[in-house]
């Protein structure tokens, strides 16, 4: 039997600044702490906050401010983002109390001890403090919604359905997380990867900066992702070589943007990101100046192996047109 030679883990490979575990990650934080004695880790929807405060309080700030606390009522949210089926318009700043954010802004500008803000907005509280980005791919996300383990944006919806989830992610709290990241680029100091919990990295701006630099100027290939379907077969456990214990593998997406992670190797060392914040900053590099005036930020083509064989009928899927006027 031919051995497979499907590459699971494609990865840019570049020179940088990588730390790894939380003891590393800390020290430099602490530093940065002393400076300016405000941190604001900022976080995409997803990410698990109880490891952050459990592992950020141990530098022992005199206080970590929680910007899910600073948010609107959770019913005024919920009413807002109601509205499933189209992409939503509304950003960040919507979902803020404004009398709560202010004056959260005021005691972080006038405090004199080390303070620590987290959460999804931190940079909005805390403008001229060290921020430091806690990215998440969606993939991983979806994998976290099936277990029922993190919550949406403003809202606790951990016990919903996991369609349900996907919904309000797909249509609205991933939509208003890229537009705010898309506004950070340039101003975080440092990413941090925690797709694995307990094992975090770290890699700095100018080490970001690289990595997407040359992904983009090169072919490369993002992570991809594999799951079952009704239809599934077993075509790829043999080509990919995957899990042979499973029942079937009916997708492998090989290249869906939106939702892949993409891999930096840095020094020897995996660092995960999403490979949307790839489009997000190259999107004319990738797509070119007509495609990208036609969709935006939107990597308009996605690319999946369908396997049935040994499997079952693949289902009927409609892919509408754009209507031309």
């Amino acid at each position: 039997m031919r051995k497979p030679n499907y590459d699971k883990y494609p990865a840019t490979v570049i020179d940088g600044n990588i730390l790894q575990g939380w003891g590393e990650i800390r020290d430099v934080l602490a530093s940065k702490l002393s400076e300016k004695a405000v941190l604001a880790v900022d976080c995409y929807t997803g990410v698990y906050e109880k490891e952050l405060i459990d592992e950020l309080s141990l530098l022992q700030p005199a206080e970590i401010i929680l910007v899910n606390e600073l948010y609107k009522d959770e019913k005024v949210i919920a009413e807002m983002t109601e509205r499933f089926g189209y992409v939503t318009n509304l950003c960040l700043a919507d979902y803020f109390d404004s009398e709560k954010l202010a004056a959260a802004q005021k005691k972080v500008s006038e405090s004199n001890k080390p303070v620590i803000v987290l959460g999804t907005g931190a940079h909005m509280v805390a403008p001229e403090a060290t921020l430091v980005y806690v990215d998440m791919a969606r993939w991983e996300i979806q994998q976290r919604f099936r277990r029922h383990e993190v919550k949406a944006l403003g809202i606790d919806n951990r016990n919903e359905a996991v369609s349900l989830q996907y919904k309000r992610g797909y249509f609205n709290d991933w939509r208003v997380c890229d537009r705010y990241k898309d506004s950070l680029f340039y101003k975080v100091d440092f990413w941090l990867d925690t797709h694995i919990a307990g094992q975090p990295k770290m890699i700095d701006r100018e080490t970001f900066f690289k990595g997407i630099e040359k992904t983009s100027t090169k072919p490369f290939r993002v992570v991809p992702f594999f799951d079952p379907a009704p239809w599934g077969g077993q075509w790829m456990k043999e080509v990919c070589d995957l899990d042979r214990s499973k029942q079937n593998y009916g997708w492998c997406f090989d290249c869906v943007p939106e939702e892949n992670s993409l891999y930096f190797e840095v020094n020897g060392v995996r660092f995960e990101l999403p490979s949307v914040d790839l489009v997000l900053l190259k999107s004319k590099e990738l797509l070119g100046e007509p495609v990208e005036a036609r969709f935006g930020k939107d990597f308009p083509i996605r690319f999946d192996f369908l396997d049935t064989i040994g499997g079952g009928n693949l289902s009927l899927q409609v892919h509408p047109t754009t209507l031309e006027i």
